[in-house]
């Protein structure tokens, strides 16, 4: 096993991760960690199944070189279609975002149906769907694809009228179902919560709970370094490294956006090409 010292590894399709590491960040501030955005080829959400694998475990591999000491999968298309095929044999523990998403919703909720806003690959794959019934086999999921609401918030209209008409559009089916619950499913999401909530109120009549699964996320990592003893021990320095696949020199503005928790330092180039197929043993 590696180190308490040891970083956590985050990864994500591009920079929406963010969300989840800065999560990460706050919930337990004395860990480092390494972040890994593989902006050479985002979006996953259009790529097949065993594509989305195959990158996911280039990734995976390039952080488990790194001596990190768990694995957080913050993509949602690869904790949807991708995170079993990262096994290998490794005792390297993962933490995806759709179980974690789930159970906060369950938590949530009153026991009313629960609606799920994600990307159209998220959405197709129903784990978020099934994920829910292996906690309550009887609950109601309403799945919403959103596929806009990624490039509305990284051209940065976070808080613009467009917006807001995009999610009235998407919001609009869940008008009468009853949803007292709404789960953020794609890191982009949260930095909409606002404008979602907003229209969320105004559809179904009355304030609803909304879950971010990156809060979830966090909270899972801290209470399985916990449980396996690997917290990082107190007074150690924290040092956190940034690595892109592409164009680390013009990810800074839209980055800032999701880390939101301090100056984010330069982002480092890396080539994962050559990382070969291998993977990581999800627990």
């Amino acid at each position: 096993m590696p180190p308490r010292t040891a970083p956590i590894g985050v990864f994500d399709s591009g920079l929406g991760g963010l969300t989840v590491a800065s999560a990460i960040a706050q919930a337990l501030p004395g860990e480092s960690m390494i972040y890994l955005g593989d902006t050479a080829r985002v979006p996953y959400g259009t790529r097949s199944p065993a594509t989305v694998v195959r990158y996911a475990r280039n990734n995976a591999k390039f952080l488990a070189e790194s001596g990190i000491k768990l694995l957080v999968v913050a993509c949602n298309t690869v904790s949807a279609q991708g995170l079993g095929g990262l096994a290998d044999g490794s005792d390297l523990p993962v933490v995806g975002v759709i179980r974690p998403g789930a159970q906060a919703a369950i938590q949530a909720s009153a026991g009313g149906p629960i609606a799920v806003l994600g990307t159209p690959a998220t959405v197709r794959s129903e784990a978020y769907l099934h994920a829910i019934h292996e906690l309550d086999p009887h609950r109601t999921v309403h799945a919403v694809a959103c596929p806009l609401f990624v490039p509305l918030v990284e051209e940065g209209w976070l808080d613009h009228p467009v917006t807001t008409l995009v999610a009235r559009e998407y919001l609009a089916p869940l008008a009468g179902t009853g949803v007292d619950t709404i789960i953020l499913g794609c890191t982009h999401y949260p930095l909409l919560r606002g404008i979602i909530a907003a229209v969320a109120t105004e559809v179904l009549g009355r304030e609803i709970a909304i879950v971010d699964s990156a809060t979830a996320v966090a909270a899972q990592v801290a209470l399985r370094l916990s449980t396996w003893e690997r917290t990082a021990p107190p007074g150690m320095p924290v040092q956190h490294r940034f690595c892109v696949t592409d164009a680390p020199d013009r990810v800074g503005a839209v980055a800032a956006r999701f880390w939101g928790a301090g100056s984010l330092p330069p982002f480092e180039h890396v080539d994962i090409t050559d990382h070969g197929a291998g993977g990581v043993k999800v627990s």
